[in-house]
């Protein structure tokens, strides 16, 4: 059986994979982008993941290679093909992650329910959609965007001048994703993970919540849903798992109408900050999973471990000092949260940790996962 897993990137997602991999004997190693990475304890490599030597020499020390992002560029995914390497999800599913206009063409040709949406390329494409649109549009960079950065809400076409300016630079042009502005009820998001032969398996769709672009608070189970919301967004993800040929964790953003419509915002092909409650809030975590399933294991039970499971992330992380120093006290008040850091330095809005508190009464489990969280020195 194949044991060796490579992961491209060394952030904390490729940290927390570190733990299930020891659980399940199996050996991990990473291709971080510089030393001190998060996941520096298993960093066998560090290297530029856009040089297609860098990335085939590390391809050769492993069995099969996974990401903790999706920015590894599709020609070196495809090279890394073309050699015989297993690399899991592969390039034709990884490039609708990649690709937000790619990404929405494939969902139309599926029937997927999305925001209505143009290709726009010039300042007065974007000011006619805007036009059709109420006076407003979400425009988004095709690639490469995330936690709110490539994201606008423009009224205006010359508030986009700037980045139509940078697409054309190179003089290939380009275009850029504008969205309708979605009057969503909250957002939530689908789970699922696929292996290569077909199985896969959901987690219950989880509420997140937004502060600033970047993700604050999952709520797991999300409370109060609709059967049948949760039946449709368990039916979309399924229908884009095994449509793309994802392999491997897939998280799928989604918008809440105030009518009970789900709309499609985001895919991510790798494990998701949507997913971190369920480590130890699932009786299988997305981590465990994404090994499992990269390896085309038998998937895990992904049923929860308490009725509430709430996860808050650490933004920021403390003043004066770093987040270990404020142990003695976060976890003197708060003994029933569990802590996860991820090894960075402390700094104004980044991802340093996250807590998740777990228990029958949902009040409670949310005081108690926000007080961890203030007190390890989160500025949200």
């Amino acid at each position: 059986m194949n044991s060796r897993i490579g992961v491209i990137g060394g952030g904390q997602l490729a940290r927390m994979m570190i733990p299930a991999a020891v659980n399940l004997g199996l050996d991990l190693s990473v291709l971080a982008e510089t030393e001190g990475s998060s996941a520096r304890l298993a960093a066998t490599a560090v290297g530029d993941y856009h040089d297609a030597e860098t990335v085939l020499r590390f391809a050769e020390t492993v069995d099969v290679i996974t990401f903790d992002h999706e920015h590894v560029p599709e020609m070196i995914l495809r090279q890394l093909v073309a050699a015989g390497h297993l690399v899991q999800p592969g390039p034709d599913a990884l490039r609708f992650a990649q690709d937000k206009l790619e990404m929405r063409r494939r969902l139309g040709e599926l029937g997927i329910p999305m925001p209505d949406w143009a290709a726009v390329t010039t300042e007065d494409e974007l000011q006619d959609f805007i036009d059709d649109h109420n006076g407003e549009a979400v425009i988004k960079t095709a690639r490469g965007g995330y936690d709110g950065k490539g994201v606008r809400l423009v009224r205006a076409a010359a508030e986009a001048a700037d980045w139509f300016r940078v697409l054309n630079e190179d003089g290939n042009g380009g275009a850029l994703l504008a969205e309708e502005r979605v009057d969503f009820r909250r957002e939530l998001a689908q789970l699922i993970a696929r292996r290569p032969s077909g199985p896969s398996a959901l987690w219950p769709v989880v509420e997140t919540v937004q502060k600033g672009g970047v993700c604050s608070e999952v709520f797991a189970p999300a409370p109060g849903t609709n059967p049948r919301v949760l039946e449709l967004a368990a039916r979309i993800a399924t229908t884009i798992a095994d449509e793309l040929g994802v392999t491997g964790v897939m998280a799928v953003e989604l918008f809440e109408t105030t009518d009970d419509r789900l709309l499609v915002n985001e895919l991510a092909m790798r494990p998701h900050n949507s997913g971190h409650w369920s480590i130890d809030g699932s009786v299988t975590s997305q981590f465990e999973q994404h090994l499992r399933a990269v390896l085309d294991l038998p998937l895990g039970d992904t049923g929860v471990r308490a009725p509430h499971t709430v996860m808050v992330n650490v933004l920021g992380g403390p003043t004066e000092g770093e987040i270990v120093d404020q142990y003695p006290h976060a976890l003197a008040d708060q003994p029933g949260v569990k802590v996860h850091t991820y090894g960075k330095s402390p700094r104004p809005g980044r991802k340093v940790g996250h807590v998740t508190a777990f228990g029958d009464d949902l009040d409670d489990v949310v005081f108690r996962a926000r007080a961890a969280a203030a007190l390890l020195g989160s500025d949200l």
